[in-house]
């Protein structure tokens, strides 16, 4: 009994042993599974950690430093201005014009906020409201229709990153914007952004949108007009005024009903600027306005002189010359003077392109006060007022008679206008020049071989005087093209410019002193430094009076020759008519007492003849006198000023001789005649 008792109990140890073994080896291997589970889970924790932690590093690697912020300095347009400081012309890469942020509107500034981060002051760079309501948004229309970068993000993509669409870069713009907000102020945030962001139209910045659209300062600025350029950024083009005028009203209003949600306008505000009529500008030719050419002129200059890299990106203002109103003027006779042409010759508007220049200056200064290089910019740069050289023609008598004047001849001395043969070159056939009318004249006085543009008499006085002393006159008086020495420059045969003859008539109107053209008064850049600034200046070329007596001689030109539809301006005034042979070429030149001298030119760019009857008198002198009855509109009435040394005697207007009680007139036809002092005439 003793060992069966003794077997039953170890038989019941032994399963009782055997059945708590077996729980505890089932208790440790699920210890050990959980154990297991674990140290996978903080592996798996501890890899992403480490991902994340490299990822971030290597996001951060190649992060810029954000002290390029502090010291903004984006590309900015430099301005072109006319005398009287109306905007010209600009020169740009991006259209960008910098204000402070005191300078803009704070319904601007309000408008902005609203449409585009309302929680722009409460968030550190990243609103993730925002994002989430974006999600939600986004997946509710099954497409992308709001975004949820804020205004600080904004500012870290524009400045520093690609615009991929990218997880990475994504991330680095979260980043970024972080950093952003722990370095610049919520006010310096706003200064960046609202001068940097795209507005369309080649706008950066509300400044430049303001001038784009609008024709008017950032500081200026409505409501309603804050409202449309706060609703652009998401689609600038797409929303653009001038292209999408709808679209642009509707999210006009919904950036107004936006400012009203955040009480930041007031219903009845958002009304009032909803009702409000939009004068938008017409959009124009990028960057070149009311001017083209001169613009054009000045583009070269400084481009040339400083660089392009200062002329596109530093903010330069320029000033100029130009007087607005008369380049408007300016603009218009030329197309007018062109449009009639056509319709005389029997050509359809625009068919072959004949072309016209025009420039306009003050005598006194040298300053132009308007250039015209051809009838459209866009279609041909080149400037036919400065670059174009071109024989002027009879318009380059009074240079000849200019400078016989300074050599003894008088405004009655006789010349024969007969039949003339002159051998220019030893072996050649002989020249012989002829008047335009094929016919001789016999004996003529001075004047009135020039108020009838006689040219055998113009080539005989050229003789007379020399060659050489001629080319030299034309020197001083302000011709720089190459003039070849031979008689047929006292016919104009020499290539000129419309400037240069232009500015030389101008010396006449100035008595005697010659002032080198001047375009650009004063250039500075954009922290206000003076980088140029030119006075005007003249020298005395020419005794005031040989000036007057060319200026008299001139006035008869307009009075009662080849000048005469000049007359309709209805003040004193001279000039004188050019045709080149063929008439290929038609010119006239004038001036006003003291004040305005302007010159005009008409002729096809392959030097093909105009018409048979298209001289200086009928195709360039309408050009002149549209202009100037407008741009002398409202100035004084003026006779040419009389200099000492100038004396009036009394002369047979066919003869020159002088008349007197016992010696009459022969022809009959009296006139007084003026000359310098101690060359006048005398009766025997």
């Amino acid at each position: 009994m003793g060992l069966g008792c003794l077997n039953d109990c170890l038989n019941f140890f032994a399963n009782n042993m055997i059945g708590s073994g077996s729980k505890r080896n089932k208790k440790r291997k699920k210890g050990r599974g959980w154990r297991i589970l674990l140290l996978v889970f903080l592996l798996v924790v501890f890899l992403m950690v480490g991902a994340a932690v490299a990822l971030y590093f290597t996001l951060i690697f190649d992060l810029p430093r954000l002290t390029t912020l502090k010291d903004y300095q984006p590309y900015v347009v430099s301005e072109v201005y006319s005398d009287d400081e109306v905007l010209i012309g600009e020169f740009f890469i991006e259209r960008r014009l910098i204000v402070p942020l005191s300078q803009m509107p704070k319904l601007l500034i309000k408008a902005f906020v609203a449409a585009e981060d309302a929680r722009f002051f409460e968030h550190q760079g990243i609103d993730y409201w925002r994002i989430l309501g974006a999600a939600f948004r986004n997946i509710e229309a099954l497409e992308v229709v709001q975004g949820g970068s804020t205004i600080t993000q904004q500012i870290a993509k524009s400045f520093f990153l690609t615009p991929e669409r990218s997880i990475t870069r994504k991330l680095k713009e979260a980043i970024l914007a972080q950093r952003i907000e722990s370095y610049l102020t919520k006010n310096e945030i706003l200064y960046l952004y609202l001068n940097q962001i795209y507005l369309g139209e080649g706008a950066f910045g509300v400044a430049a949108a303001a001038k784009t659209y609008f024709g008017k300062s950032v500081q200026d600025l409505t409501l309603a007009e804050c409202a449309i350029l706060a609703g652009l950024p998401p689609a600038p083009n797409n929303l653009s005024p001038l292209r999408h005028p709808k679209k642009a009203r509707e999210r006009q209003l919904y950036v107004l009903h936006r400012m009203v949600e955040r009480r930041l306008i007031s219903p009845v505000q958002a009304i009032r600027a909803g009702a409000e009529e939009i004068r938008l500008r017409p959009k124009g030719p990028k960057g070149y306005h009311e001017a083209p050419y001169a613009v054009e002129q000045v583009r070269m200059y400084i481009e040339e002189k400083y660089g392009k890299e200062i002329l596109y990106k530093r903010g330069l203002k320029i000033y100029t010359t130009l007087n607005f109103r008369m380049q408007q003027v300016a603009q218009k006779a030329v197309l007018k003077g062109l449009e009639e042409f056509e319709d005389r010759e029997g050509k359809g508007k625009g068919k072959g392109q004949v072309q016209g220049a025009l420039i306009a200056l003050d005598p006194q200064t040298g300053y132009i006060l308007a250039m015209v290089g051809g009838r459209d910019f866009a279609a041909s740069q080149f400037n036919r007022a400065t670059q174009a050289r071109r024989q002027a023609g009879s318009a380059f008598k009074p240079i000849v008679y200019a400078a016989a004047l300074d050599k003894g001849f008088t405004p009655a001395t006789v010349i024969v206008d007969e039949p003339f043969s002159y051998i220019d070159v030893p072996g050649k056939e002989p020249w012989e020049p002829q008047n335009f009318d094929r016919e001789f004249w016999g004996p003529i006085t001075f004047r009135k071989a020039l108020t009838f543009s006689r040219n055998v008499v113009t080539v005989k006085i050229a003789q007379s005087i020399g060659i050489d002393y001629l080319i030299q006159y034309a020197r001083n008086l302000g011709i720089k093209s190459t003039l070849e020495p031979n008689l047929s420059l006292a016919l104009g045969a020499a290539n000129v410019s419309l400037l240069e003859m232009t500015n030389t008539f101008g010396v006449f109107a100035a008595q005697g002193y010659r002032a080198e053209p001047i375009l650009i008064t004063r250039i500075v850049d954009k922290d206000g430094n003076i980088l140029e600034e030119v006075e005007p200046s003249a020298i005395e070329v020419i005794s005031p009076q040989t000036s007057y007596l060319i200026t008299s001689l001139m006035q008869s030109v307009i009075q009662e020759g080849t000048g005469q539809r000049a007359k309709a301006l209805g003040r004193p005034a001279a000039g004188k008519t050019g045709t080149t042979n063929d008439t290929r070429d038609a010119w006239f030149l004038g001036f006003i007492p003291q004040v305005l001298v302007a010159g005009a030119w008409m002729g096809y760019d392959i030097e093909k003849p105009l018409g048979t009857h298209e001289t200086g008198a009928v195709a360039a002198l309408p050009i002149w006198l549209e202009f100037m009855k407008e741009a002398v509109d409202g100035k004084v009435v003026e006779n040419f000023s009389v200099p000492e040394g100038i004396v009036f005697t009394k002369t047979d207007a066919v003869t020159g001789e002088p008349v007197g009680p016992k010696q009459p007139a022969k022809s009959g036809k009296v006139i007084f005649e003026c000359f310098k002092e101690g060359t006048e005439p005398t009766i025997n």
